[in-house]
């Protein structure tokens, strides 16, 4: 939606289609026909401490009692399905499920500092729902998507492919009196699992048996079939620019289906495999010439130089070598869209 890392729809990303649906379904729900009944959902650590309500650490983090909070988390959410697909539904879950339950512990440690330091006992109920792992997931999103420059406005500020990813955290961050609590929460247990600070991404994982369950049983229901790809019509404003456009879509397309046939051969045979071989840019293909009833081609062109810098970038996300140098000289040396091949393939 926001992004340009990763194609649309939900395919390959069954957990966040789950995070999607289930909540949202019960936040409406709640609102709409059983309104009565936000009370046992209600974040109350102060119930939790003193009456011993141990079940709304459950109750109170999973369901969103406001529909603002629904509809901003559950965009957050959609766009950092590109996570699962990266890495993988149990890794993902791991990484939900780790950060779900370290933000509980530092849920408690804030109040019970602003109440020691501040005096200030009056953030009783924090806001409800699956808030804190979604901040949680800003810290990789940070960390590991690169960041490509769409637009320069004002001289030194710019818009890149991750500004409305982070303008929609920030409103989600002021939608509430102490959400604030949360997503400081939030994204303290984002940098202790993403740094793997005290093995806790050891000790809060998802077990291999019950990913294997969760796979067999509602993985089925989830799951989305690949998104088609089929090109769109050109917007330019003129028959040339349109040429142009559905140019670059054909390129485009033609890299896709490429990098994951190579992939495959590659996985397969081993060794790098020479893209400039498998397609030269539709663009760049030569007509054959004919020459004294003869036919030649032209000389094949010099490999093209990568960067080093992007290479490093993308092998900080965790990609190897190889495949950062095939992705790159595949996309012409297009940071995002060899980031778009990684992800998918």
């Amino acid at each position: 939606m926001f992004t340009s890392t990763g194609s649309s729809g939900l395919y390959k990303a069954p957990l966040s289609k789950s995070l999607l649906l289930v909540p949202s379904a019960l936040s409406l729900l709640l609102a709409l026909l059983l309104p009565h009944c936000q009370k046992l959902f209600a974040y109350d650590l102060h119930a939790v401490k003193n009456d011993f309500q141990i079940w709304r650490l459950i109750c109170g983090r999973i369901i969103c009692l406001d529909l603002k909070d629904t509809f901003c988390s559950s965009l957050l959410i959609y766009n950092f399905r590109i996570f699962e697909r990266r890495y993988g539904s149990r890794k993902f879950a791991s990484f939900l499920l780790g950060s779900w339950v370290l933000s509980a512990l530092f849920d408690f440690l804030l109040i019970e500092a602003m109440q020691y330091f501040f005096g200030i006992t009056a953030a009783s109920n924090l806001p409800s729902g699956f808030l804190a792992p979604v901040f949680a997931l800003f810290v990789p999103f940070y960390c590991s998507i690169p960041r490509v420059q769409v637009a320069q406005i004002l001289g030194p500020l710019s818009i890149t492919n991750k500004t409305l990813i982070y303008i929609l955290g920030l409103q989600l961050f002021t939608s509430g009196s102490y959400i604030w609590i949360v997503a400081i929460s939030g994204l303290m247990s984002g940098l202790c699992y993403n740094s793997k600070m005290f093995q806790v991404h050891q000790v809060l994982c998802i077990p291999s048996w019950m990913a294997k369950f969760f796979s067999w049983t509602l993985e089925p229901i989830f799951s989305s079939s690949e998104p088609t790809s089929e090109a769109r019509i050109g917007m330019g404003a003129t028959l040339d620019i349109q040429r142009q456009q559905r140019m670059e879509l054909l390129d485009r397309q033609l890299m896709f289906s490429q990098f994951a046939q190579g992939r495959r051969q590659r996985q397969q045979q081993g060794g790098m495999i020479n893209w400039n071989r498998l397609f030269p840019p539709l663009r760049q293909r030569q007509n054959v010439n004919y020459q004294g009833g003869r036919q030649s081609e032209p000389a094949a062109p010099p490999p093209l130089e990568v960067s080093e810098e992007q290479v490093a970038r993308l092998m900080e996300m965790g990609f190897s070598r190889g495949d950062a140098l095939e992705a790159l000289r595949a996309s012409n040396n297009d940071l995002n869209v060899a980031t778009n091949f990684l992800l998918q393939h």
